[in-house]
């Protein structure tokens, strides 16, 4: 029996697909939002973000920010400023003696946040020691202190594992190596490739977690081995750190300089 070419590609096209695992789906229940503040970067190509909106930790943060992390953060055009396509961009850079600078943008003391959603649409670098990630902060750090003010990473990623993010919380008792952590995976692709909405959503009894509307993680009170501290406002972070002890060093491959680009952050309160 004779089996044309044509046979021959449909059973092919057949067995890739076969052999792909689907991403999941889900069916959640409606919940109506209000937009109470945003982003959406509009602005000239080199220009710094709103002053109104955002501002800057600058520096080496005391030997590597807590973590180990290589880089300075500066805010310099080079390192976090606008790319005239209403994108905010946080660029890391090793200088040609192997000095590492990157950008660390919040929101302290301008907008916090209590409860509702927070969310960022963000196409993410790729690369060993590579550490992008958007998160926040409780309102209260600098009187609490860390962990106790509590911290909720919305994402975080480890650039030698693009197909991998992650959502998080720190608190007394589960903070460090102890957090409560998971990890969402990309079946068929990886988030260098192109733009994905990270966000949590959030009450008094729950966090949950979203990468493109599908929700991943939900994390209650009964499930931390210590205090709830994410009744109170929380401020917004975006940055790009090389190095330290979540993501591990870089090597010979990792490319620079590379870049984290923001379409646009924003935050609802639920109606």
């Amino acid at each position: 029996m004779k089996i044309s070419n044509k046979t021959i590609l449909m059973a092919t096209i057949v067995a890739i697909i076969a052999g792909c695992e689907i991403e999941p789906k889900q069916s959640l229940p409606n919940r109506n939002f209000e937009l109470v503040w945003s982003d959406e970067f509009i602005g000239d190509s080199g220009t710094a973000a709103d002053a109104a909106k955002w501002t800057y930790d600058l520096g080496t943060g005391n030997g590597g920010w807590g973590n180990g992390e290589l880089q300075s953060y500066t805010k310099n055009p080079q390192n976090v400023s606008l790319d005239g396509k209403g994108n905010l961009v946080i660029t890391a850079i090793k200088s040609n003696s192997g000095s590492y600078t990157s950008a660390r943008v919040k929101t302290q003391g301008i907008f916090s946040h209590q409860f509702g959603k927070v969310e960022a649409r963000i196409k993410t670098p790729t690369g060993s020691g590579i550490w992008p990630a958007f998160w926040m902060l409780g309102e209260n750090l600098a009187t609490a202190d860390w962990p106790q003010c509590g911290e909720i990473d919305i994402m975080e990623q480890k650039g030698k594992f693009s197909n991998f993010t992650y959502g998080s919380i720190h608190g007394p008792g589960y903070s460090g190596s102890q957090s409560i952590t998971t990890a969402y995976e990309l079946k068929n692709d990886r988030f260098d490739n192109d733009f994905h909405i990270y966000a949590v959503e959030w009450n008094a009894s729950k966090i949950d977690f979203f990468v493109d509307g599908y929700l991943y993680k939900r994390i209650t009170p009964a499930d931390v081995p210590g205090q709830w501290v994410y009744n109170q406002p929380f401020f917004i972070i975006m940055n790009v750190a090389v190095g330290g002890g979540f993501v591990g060093p870089t090597n010979e491959f990792t490319p620079f300089p590379c870049a984290m680009t923001i379409d646009y952050v924003r935050a609802y309160k639920e109606k």
